[in-house]
């Protein structure tokens, strides 16, 4: 008998859904996993970056995804709840992509990063309103952004505390602020303003975001830029990467929704205490 015993409340369905949603959000990076398996050396090229090149991929980033979150903005006029999901269609749009800058290396990245971005934001989307979400909400909007900023946690990662409530909570005033702020000035002017920096909220947000998205878009372009990798490799390389954020997603909203079944309280009390749990595997 554990300590998930005091959840009552919840059926056992619902608890294994919460176990295998906290063990995919807590598994080490995607890539950095991926590649070790194989032998390639990320960590010493990530850390080999001269930083003219680090700051270009976090501009690189910044503008991914201010990108993204502008053609989000633009479905809030349109109805596409009834959209049919496909997630194989988005892998095989961002394989492609990552086909292109295989081919180029460090040259097609920055194009590659682009276009990869936006269709990860659009399956995000699918996997938020399968699982229930309004994708037309504003609310919805920035939890699919969040998604950026879940990337798994290491042993390795000193700087930020990156397990899933942590991450939420430290997000959790930008968002409210990005929320009110698209609110009164309607989603045409923020879409007009969002990748020139004034929609100061909605920027600071994508800032944060970026910061803990880069950790997983750094060990992308430390594989990508090996000069042997090629276009099918290039390609390869962009399905685990949208096959990541999938999962993430896919365990995001899988919790988002448990919490409105029961509360938030309750599910992340469940969630924590899965830490405790020796049967967790």
């Amino acid at each position: 008998m554990t300590q998930l015993a005091k959840a009552e409340k919840i059926s056992l369905e619902d608890l294994a859904l919460i176990r295998k949603s906290k063990k995919d959000l807590d598994e080490i990076s995607f890539l950095m996993r991926a590649l070790n398996t194989i032998g390639t050396p990320i960590d010493s090229g990530l850390e080999l970056l001269p930083e003219k090149i680090q700051s270009k991929i976090s501009h690189i980033i910044q503008k991914a995804l201010q990108l993204a979150v502008k053609a989000n903005l633009k479905t809030l006029d349109k109805n596409k709840q009834n959209s049919r999901s496909s997630n194989l269609t988005y892998k095989l749009v961002t394989g492609l992509s990552g086909a292109t800058g295989g081919f180029f290396g460090v040259a097609g990245f920055s194009a590659d990063l682009l276009v990869s971005t936006k269709f990860m934001m659009r399956s995000i989307m699918d996997i938020a309103r399968i699982q229930g979400e309004d994708i037309l909400e504003i609310e919805t909007q920035l939890a699919c952004l969040q998604v950026f900023a879940l990337g798994g946690t290491s042993e390795d990662d000193d700087e930020l505390d990156t397990s899933y409530y942590a991450t939420r909570a430290a997000l959790h005033t930008t968002m409210n602020q990005a929320s009110s702020y698209i609110a009164e000035n309607g989603t045409k002017k923020i879409i007009e303003t969002i990748t020139s920096q004034t929609a100061a909220p909605i920027a600071k947000l994508i800032n944060q975001v970026a910061a803990r998205f880069s950790v997983q878009v750094g060990e992308k372009f430390a594989a990508q830029a090996i000069p042997v990798i090629g276009a099918a490799a290039g390609a390869s390389i962009n399905v685990l990467f949208i096959s990541h954020f999938q999962k993430m997603a896919t365990a995001h909203f899988t919790l988002r929704r448990l919490e409105r079944k029961y509360s938030k309280e309750l599910i992340k009390e469940n969630y924590n205490l899965l830490r405790l749990d020796s049967n967790l595997d």
